[in-house]
């Protein structure tokens, strides 16, 4: 009987937690790709309802959260509403400007990183990809406490995968988006693929510890140009990037294109909403980009010229274009709270690490059937080990 319950608790552990220890692969089942950057977080049903349009479910929202930032009860109504609406939030960390020179982002340090580890595994997520991008366009020293450091960068953005990684499997670590535009001129800019390559000589293998790349894929110059324009500054900037990090790592990452959009100083409204049209049908129909979140929504008087929605609260036409867009009914991988075992059944499993807390989200339709009849029968399969220990521990 031994022998029996050794080899069940085996085959149940080997099966339960063969995902476990990593993050969900975001392409492993459907993936609605269409996204949208806020500032607050009082917009994200508005967001959900442009993101979640035209046959959409479960889009993406970008929101950023600065270092003083951190109201339990703010952001965890902020995650519990993204699961009411169906959203996949992706959290960009920030800290603030700096008090000896506020007209540039203070430079983050160690405790930044760890403080808000702590803060955001204290959160219940919606799904179980945690996503974190660390920090923003840090190959401008603007963003950097005034002057641009790319190996700093890279030690910075190496710990922050060990600290979150450390606190949950479940972070899914992105690094900053860099300005694609910025010229050779350090310490103000850097080039962002010579950026990227100081980081790689700064610690060889930076990128193989990150799980996904973020990139701002704008259209410079002046952010108009059309998206058929294929350069390395223009919306197929991921493009190269991507090759890039390859070439330095031998690992092609899922990409989000965390910042884009068209200038309403340099283009008219509807120019602006047929460039996006354009763009995701082309450039952006790539099959390893995972999210397009198009910088801004909304605006508080500040980057009106990118605004989505006007300033009387009516729709562009760039808003209209993209919530008339066909869009996919996402599945990602949802949180389940585990089991409470009884304290027997603790000592033969473990604690609930050991079990499957995953579920795939529902999906209307017979999208995928295939692939969902395939998940089900694995967790009935599950359900039985499950079962059986439980029925030879009480026995």
């Amino acid at each position: 009987m031994t022998c029996v319950i050794f080899f069940v608790i085996i085959s149940f552990f080997l099966f339960s937690t063969e995902r476990a220890q990593a993050v969900e692969d975001p392409f492993s089942s459907f993936n609605n790709k269409f996204g949208v950057h806020i500032l607050f977080t009082s917009e994200l049903e508005s967001a959900a309802k442009l993101v979640n349009s035209n046959g959409g479910d479960w889009g993406y929202v970008i929101i950023p959260i600065q270092s003083g930032d951190k109201s339990a009860a703010k952001w965890q109504k902020f995650m519990d509403d993204s699961k009411k609406n169906h959203i996949i939030p992706i959290l960009r960390l920030a800290t603030e400007a700096d008090p000896s020179n506020p007209k540039v982002w203070r430079k983050p340090t160690e405790y930044d990183l760890i403080d808000f580890g702590n803060f955001l595994n204290s959160l219940d997520w919606p799904v179980k990809n945690r996503y974190i991008v660390v920090f923003n366009e840090v190959n401008r020293g603007d963003e950097w406490g005034g002057n641009l450091n790319a190996d700093e960068y890279a030690h910075m953005l190496s710990y922050a995968v060990d600290v979150f990684k450390a606190k949950s499997p479940d972070f899914f670590m992105i690094n900053a988006g860099l300005d694609n535009a910025a010229p050779k001129a350090p310490p103000q800019f850097e080039n962002e693929y010579d950026f990227l390559r100081q980081m790689h000589s700064s610690i060889p293998g930076i990128f193989n510890k990150l799980d996904g790349f973020a990139s701002h894929s704008y259209p410079n110059p002046a952010f108009s140009q059309p998206p058929w324009s294929l350069s390395k500054t223009g919306i197929s900037s991921f493009v190269y990037e991507r090759e890039l990090v390859k070439a330095m790592s031998g690992k092609t990452l899922p990409v989000l294109i965390t910042e884009t959009g068209w200038s309403g100083n340099a283009l008219s409204d509807a120019q602006r909403a047929d460039y996006f049209k354009n763009a995701f049908k082309t450039a952006w129909s790539d099959i390893g980009i995972v999210a397009v979140t198009p910088f801004l929504l909304s605006t508080n008087g500040s980057f009106t010229e990118f605004s989505l929605i006007n300033d009387d609260g009516s729709p562009t036409l760039q808003y209209i274009a993209l919530k008339s867009l066909p869009k996919v009914r996402g599945m990602p991988a949802l949180v389940k709270k585990p089991p409470i075992l009884l304290p027997q059944q603790k000592k033969v499993l473990g604690y609930h690490t050991m079990l499957r807390n995953v579920d795939l989200a529902e999906a209307s339709g017979n999208q995928n059937s295939s692939d969902k009849n395939s998940e089900e029968k694995k967790n009935l399969l599950s359900d039985l080990f499950k079962k059986a220990i439980f029925w030879i521990v009480d026995r």
